[in-house]
């Protein structure tokens, strides 16, 4: 079991014919990511050979569905044109789209994902500025590193691509279900609580791992459904201790207003409801572990 992508996931790329998008299809492929198409109206009708494996490069998200039955998309376009490629994906209703691009701005995310919930939200939004989803073993989406884990029982949901890699390499010989980097922008479509949700409902997930940052209240808002709803055991981080007050720190999203938002604030939230909060990752791993092995 994982959620939202396993080995029988199908993959199209948004933007798989521009530099990025062809650096890491190569690397998806490699890591067995069944990735069935490329979109691309410029260059429908080609095939890009990546080391022996064509893939068929398509005019449109509905055109790569109907051929392929792909069901999930990951999008590699530039960010002045990422609100048009996410809303054709929409239009198509493919289940699952994923957002590496960085740089959005807010108001066409907002744009988007208000667009998604007047379609019905029939395709889930990961991202934007995310580092993607991977189920380890199974199918890899995005820009996450497919060799420093391997399959397990750990769940994560982070903000934070880096600290995404970081933990999972630093309970690499335990494991993951899935790992999901949600982005760490002040609108986002996939949130905490969406991956909470989804891995308490996992039958092969035992622990969750929970990563987030200073800025807005995500992260109580995560506490409170934690307490109300998840019954298995969730360790978190709280990036940015150390921040400075007032100071945007990387994230557009993290912002602190007075004391709300603090990594503190969170914390103290976030142990109310029960969660282990470590106060560095690998405080956090170690936290994971002595969970894991009671």
């Amino acid at each position: 079991m994982a959620i939202w992508l396993n080995k029988d996931s199908k993959v199209i790329v948004q933007g798989m014919t521009g530099a990025t998008g062809m650096k890491h299809t190569k690397l998806m492929l490699g890591d067995g990511t069944n990735v069935v198409g490329g979109v691309n109206p410029r260059k429908a009708g080609q095939k890009v050979d990546f080391d022996g494996t064509e893939v068929p490069v398509f005019g449109t998200v509905k055109e790569a569905i109907e051929a392929t039955g792909a069901n999930v998309s990951v999008i590699f376009v530039p960010e002045k044109f990422t609100k048009d490629a996410v809303v054709e994906a929409i239009d198509a209703e493919i289940p699952l789209a994923v957002v590496i691009t960085e740089g959005i701005a807010v108001h066409d995310t907002a744009s988007f994902w208000a667009y998604a919930g007047k379609k019905g939200n029939k395709t889930r939004i990961i991202g934007p500025n995310c580092p993607g989803i991977i189920t380890p073993g199974q199918s890899n989406v995005g820009i996450i590193p497919g060799d420093i884990t391997k399959p397990g029982r750990i769940g994560l949901v982070s903000k934070s691509g880096t600290l995404t890699y970081q933990m999972m390499y630093e309970l690499r010989d335990i494991g993951f279900s899935t790992a999901v980097g949600i982005g760490g922008d002040p609108i986002i479509g996939t949130t905490h609580i969406d991956a909470l949700a989804a891995f308490q409902d996992d039958p092969d997930t035992d622990l969750i791992v929970m990563i987030g940052e200073i800025g807005g209240d995500a992260e109580e808002r995560a506490a409170a459904f934690i307490k109300e709803n998840v019954t298995k055991p969730v360790v978190g981080y709280v990036a940015g201790f150390t921040a400075p007050e007032g100071k945007t720190m990387g994230h557009a999203g993290a912002i602190v207003s007075g004391s709300s938002g603090t990594a503190q604030a969170k914390k103290e939230a976030l142990e109310a409801a029960g969660v282990k909060v470590g106060k560095t990752p690998t405080e956090t791993a170690k936290l994971a572990r002595e969970i894991l092995s009671a």
